[in-house]
């Protein structure tokens, strides 16, 4: 379980930490969406916060109201066509960075899930699963999730409600792979993952 040890390790250093994590970076279709949060100590701690993929959709929105009530937290996000055009690590990156940038008040050392991240003018840590080592980091997951599904069901499945983008959030899912084949390619969906599924798409169906 995500604990406050890291935090706390750099908090002798730093007074103000904030975790980062990235939603949608896999998915055939939709923005990839960042979050950058600087946990309260005052959060109500009978929440789950942990890894958002290990959490229920009911408990994932749960944390996600009592995370924006409680912390400071910015999201951003890139969509499908700059994925596109400058690749999907790139566009994690420059999510992170909006959500970083536009974080009040600004953090003074980031602690961002995964293995590197680019130069920035601030002192980070990455962290390999960090989103189970660390509250920070979890908390980011979980409000970047939630943000991204939302996007996926209010705004995408509305403009798209042949593809069930509300159901599987732009991944890989067989729905959604037979949907593409039937229906074609939406403004939405990001071509670079596109062109090895269309020809082989048996070999590329992920479990949501």
């Amino acid at each position: 379980m995500p604990n406050f040890d890291l935090e706390n390790l750099y908090s002798k250093k730093y007074k103000i930490i904030a975790g980062i994590d990235e939603a949608g970076r896999g998915a055939l279709a939709g923005p990839v969406f960042a979050a950058a949060v600087i946990f309260n100590n005052n959060i109500n701690y009978s929440i789950k916060i942990k890894d958002s993929k290990k959490l229920s959709s009911k408990q994932r929105l749960r944390s996600y109201y009592e995370i924006i009530n409680s912390c400071k937290v910015s999201v951003a996000y890139v969509d499908n066509l700059q994925i596109d055009k400058i690749n999907i690590l790139n566009a994690t990156f420059e999510a992170m960075k909006k959500a970083i940038d536009t974080l009040v008040p600004q953090p003074e050392f980031l602690l961002i899930d995964g293995n590197r991240y680019r130069t920035t003018d601030k002192p980070f840590k990455t962290i390999v699963k960090g989103d189970s080592k660390s509250l920070s980091i979890a908390a980011a997951s979980i409000v970047a999730k939630v943000s991204r599904d939302n996007f996926m069901i209010e705004v995408a499945d509305r403009l798209y409600p042949n593809y069930g983008f509300a159901k599987h959030k732009g991944y890989a899912t067989l729905e959604h792979i037979q949907n593409i084949l039937k229906f074609g390619i939406t403004p939405i969906h990001r071509i670079r993952f596109l062109k090895n599924i269309l020809k082989e798409p048996q070999l590329f169906v992920s479990n949501y």
